[in-house]
């Protein structure tokens, strides 16, 4: 993992805490924002799977059985969770701890990559998605999904007040449109959806450059 900072490992610590109640806390907002953005996105996923930012692993159940899936928290008390959610639900995942911010992956190493509801909390997230563009091979996609800054003027301003306080305490930004970053690196958005007042945004990239890595044929990656 990269250094950390004295803010990086304060932030760790405040994610170690919320290890235990996480699930229960992310329930609320699963039953009345997140919709289906979970299976949404990660049955799009083939092949070799990165998920960043695994947390928990509240996505694990939501891929395709035949994918091949490697994990990166850098919390280990989120770590810690998400092996055991891997373990009930018997899945087979390689889960590691590491820096979003200088993953510990060769170039080209996965045909998809994805992030859900964690790109909000990075220190910059251009570092970070341009990581994603690294270890994703040419052809592959990237699905991502977060609470980003919404449609409706009104509740952009309330959502400013919120970052005035997320931001220093828990690094929780809730204006952001990685979306936008996104096609400027290049990639091409093929599937995009916004909703609760565009709070919520998914969408489905593709890299430039290199095959089309989707599957195949039937039955196979």
């Amino acid at each position: 993992m990269s250094d950390f900072s004295s803010r990086d490992r304060r932030l760790r610590r405040y994610w170690d805490r919320q290890a235990d109640s996480y699930d229960r806390r992310m329930a609320v907002a699963e039953d009345r924002l997140f919709a289906d953005t979970r299976p949404w996105l990660c049955g799009q996923a083939v092949g070799d799977v990165l998920e960043v930012a695994v947390g928990t692993g509240l996505n694990l159940a939501h891929y395709p059985h035949e994918v091949r899936l490697t994990g990166v928290e850098w919390s280990a008390s989120m770590l810690a969770t998400a092996r055991r959610r891997a373990d009930d639900l018997g899945r087979a995942v390689d889960l590691r701890q590491d820096d979003a911010r200088a993953l510990s992956f060769a170039d080209e190493r996965f045909d998809t990559v994805v992030c859900t509801f964690a790109m909000c909390g990075f220190p910059d997230e251009r570092v970070v998605l341009a990581e994603m563009a690294r270890v994703l091979r040419p052809g592959g996609s990237l699905l991502l999904a977060d609470h980003v800054a919404s449609s409706a003027w009104p509740v952009r301003v309330l959502q400013g007040l919120v970052d005035a306080v997320t931001v220093p305490l828990s690094g929780e930004h809730y204006r952001r449109r990685p979306v936008r970053l996104v096609r400027a690196m290049g990639f091409t958005v093929e599937r995009h959806e916004r909703f609760k007042l565009g709070v919520i945004e998914r969408f489905a990239a593709r890299k430039p450059g290199g095959a089309d890595v989707r599957p195949r044929a039937a039955g196979g990656v």
